[in-house]
């Protein structure tokens, strides 16, 4: 099996960030999903830097939790050799929901980089009837978060 491979980037300073430690749960989240060989980026932002995002991308001038920015044009159909592209977390909106979710933060962080992982991948929440938010669910269990 071909291994994963992630970069992790830390581009906020309100909270210390283990880079070394979310590069190995991003590529555990990659082997769980079935990939071989995937090549991500995951990169650590503050609230106001993916809020300028969300409105450049998605023409939402709000902050949000995280943002997927697929390589291919339709991720379904990426060759193998392509990148996958590069999710974006909200250090600050995570801090936020994992106090309003009672979950610890490095939980809500896993959570979001699995959730952008999927969106990389091609899966789409608002357009599958659930399909990503069942899968989502049993990554979670079986990596723990």
């Amino acid at each position: 099996m071909s291994r994963n491979v992630v970069e992790v980037i830390n581009r906020q300073r309100r909270r210390s960030m283990d880079c070394a430690y979310w590069r190995r749960f991003a590529e555990r989240a990659l082997d769980a999903i079935g990939l071989e060989g995937a090549v991500a980026t995951v990169v650590f932002v503050s609230d106001r830097t993916i809020k300028r995002l969300n409105r450049q991308f998605r023409g939402r001038d709000a902050a949000t939790d995280v943002l997927s920015f697929p390589m291919a044009e339709d991720p379904v159909d990426r060759r193998p050799e392509e990148p996958l592209g590069d999710v974006v977390v909200s250090v600050e909106r995570a801090a936020e929901q994992a106090a309003e979710h009672g979950l610890s933060f490095e939980r809500e962080v896993a959570q979001l980089i699995l959730h952008g992982l999927l969106h990389l991948c091609g899966y789409d929440h608002e357009t599958d009837d659930g399909e990503m938010n069942r899968l989502e669910l049993r990554l979670r269990r079986r990596l723990r978060v």
